[in-house]
């Protein structure tokens, strides 16, 4: 699929973080069952799919990362849950179709396409990585209902500079 551009509203989120390698995935992953069921059992409405947003990235040390559930209302969450707001503005965005270890492919290929189009993130090098306002990998599929990984669709939405 060919990347777009998109504008997207402020979205409330609960979020949980773990500072990471890119091995340790799982440990932000995991997070995402346990936060859908709680959800569930309050009643909160959830809003939209669950993601992961990047909030600091170095592919070759380490990353902050958050696993979010977008929300419908507002929630009372204990540490080391929180609730946050996914910024609004433009973002590059594009689906992915396909198992999940060639996101690394299809993230460069937005990158690569944002900058044949001249378009600047809202990111700042800093000494520990890439920080980005927003950066997510957003999961339309839903694991329990669709095995197959190579069938799970990804949405890459990355934010541009206003």
């Amino acid at each position: 699929m060919e990347p777009t551009i998109v504008t997207r509203a402020e979205q409330l989120y609960l979020g949980r973080r773990e500072s990471i390698t890119m091995t340790e995935f799982a440990r932000v992953a995991d997070h995402l069952p346990t936060m859908l069921a709680d959800l569930a059992g309050r009643g909160v409405p959830v809003a939209g799919a669950p993601f992961f947003r990047y909030r600091v990235i170095d592919m070759s040390a380490e990353m902050l990362v958050e696993a979010g559930i977008p929300l419908a209302v507002p929630v009372e969450v204990d540490g080391p849950g929180f609730v946050d707001t996914l910024p609004a503005g433009r973002y590059a965005t594009v689906v992915h179709v396909g198992h999940p270890d060639e996101l690394m492919a299809a993230t460069a290929r937005l990158l690569g396409w944002a900058q044949d189009q001249g378009l600047a993130w809202d990111m700042t090098p800093t000494p520990t990585g890439e920080e980005w306002a927003c950066r997510l990998e957003m999961l339309l599929t839903n694991p329990a209902e669709q095995p197959d990984m190579h069938k799970w669709e990804t949405v890459l939405l990355f934010k541009l500079a206003d």
